[in-house]
This record gives C-alpha cells, structure tokens and sequence, in this order.
C-alpha cells in the first residue's frame, strides 16, 4: 500500500481551509491547516508535508514571499492559489518556485487533479543533492552566485543571465552528473509539462553554452546525452558565506 501524502492548506479563509481539508481527506490524504505563515512554519515542523497549498494573499508574509523563503530551504511542490487573475501574479508565483497555479475561485476536482499531477512529477524527480545553505556553486573555474543570482567566470567577470538561464544552470549545478530529460527540466525549472514541439529548454542550453564559452559542437560542461537528455559532466562544490 503506498503511503498516504500529506497536504499543508495555507489559507487566512477558515472556510476554504474547511472545504479543502474535507475535501482532500474524502479523496484519500491526510490534510493539515494554517492561518498565515507562523502557522505554516510550525505545522511544517510538526508534521511530514508532502505538498502546499499557498493562498498568495495572506495576511502578514504573503504568499511569494513564503514560497520564496520556502525555496531557499527545501524543494517541496508547492501549488498557488490566488483571487488575482492577472498573468503578472502566475509569473511572480512561479518565478517565486511555485510549481503550479490555481486562480480563485475555483473547483475542488480542478485542484485535486494538479495536486495528483504535482506529486507525480516531485516523485518522479531525481533528488536534490545540493547544500541548501550554499550561497555559491563552484565548477570548471566558474562560480554561480546564488544571493546575486550572476555568474562569475574564471578570469572573475561577472556574466549575467536572465531569470530562466540562472534557474536552469542552478538545477544542472544541483543534479551534477544527473542526466536530466527535458520534462524534468521542465518540470523543475517552469513547473509544467512540455509538449512534443516545445523546445524551449533546447533554446535555453544553447544560451548557457555560449555564455559558457563552450564549443557547440563538442560542449563539456553541459553535455547532450543522445535520447536521454542533457547532463552537468563535472563536478560541483558548495561554498558558504565565512
């Protein structure tokens, strides 16, 4: 029998919390409920989560900021939920590491079909290895900064890279010697699937090699594993603020 997952409902609405809670238990989880972010960080040191539901308007620290500090610690899925309709809020939400996003209102049967979609995703996710309270990644020479999110280059020129290059060289540095498939990446880097034309992440890697000074040809930093996927092939260390 697989083990029963765990479902944090983050919501300042005691009704939404209610209806979500039963209705995730009816469906099979275990559901557990906080107010605000106080309360979320402690039922995250009470209980095992397996996966949050983030309400993004919550009083005090709002959702971004919970799902970024939250990132900065651990990978666990996180799925959005918010009255904003803007796209603006479902770009901050995942530029934040959200892997999913729900705008209110919504149906319970929408939500329970991303959380069974999310967990699928995490489970089939390979293990993230890296020191979390690294501030940078060393490797080949090159060092990325993860506080000023740049790239230092072995002769010390900083090279700056757009949010979705950082995002995707700090999973390679994370997984080093990991072949990773495009909808991993996908998966980690944008929290969604990719589709038989989405080349995105080929476009992506290519930007990476060449800021990398790698020859397209015959890269070796970010190798091309033939029906695989790409891989980080050198090795990575993990150096702390002194």
């Amino acid at each position: 029998m697989e083990p029963i997952s765990h479902i944090l409902i983050v919501d300042d609405d005691r009704e939404i919390r209610s209806l979500l809670a039963d209705y995730l238990s009816n469906n099979g989880y275990l559901a557990h409920s906080a107010e605000d972010g106080r309360t979320m960080w402690k039922s995250l040191e009470d209980a095992s989560i397996d996966l949050i539901v983030l309400d993004l308007n919550l009083p005090g620290e709002d959702g971004l900021t919970l799902c970024r500090n939250l990132r900065a610690k651990s990978q666990m899925p996180v799925i959005m939920l918010t009255a904003r309709s803007e796209p603006l809020d479902r770009i901050l939400g995942l530029e934040m590491g959200a892997d999913d996003y729900l705008p209110k209102p919504f149906e319970p049967r929408e939500l329970l079909a991303r959380i069974r979609s999310v967990l699928r995703r995490s489970q089939a996710l390979p293990p993230n290895h890296a020191d979390l309270s690294a501030e940078r990644l060393q490797f080949s020479g090159w060092t990325l900064d993860l506080t000023a999110r740049h790239l230092l280059s072995p002769e010390q020129v900083i090279v700056m890279l757009s949010g979705a290059e950082f995002r995707l060289l700090k999973i390679f540095l994370e997984h080093p010697n990991r072949v990773l498939n495009r909808d991993q990446l996908l998966n980690m880097t944008q929290g969604r699937d990719a589709d038989p034309f989405d080349r995105s992440i080929d476009i992506q890697i290519s930007r990476l090699r060449q800021k990398l000074g790698e020859d397209a040809r015959s890269p070796q930093i970010i190798k091309t594993v033939r029906n695989g996927g790409y891989v980080l092939a050198v090795t990575v260390q993990a150096k702390s603020a002194q």
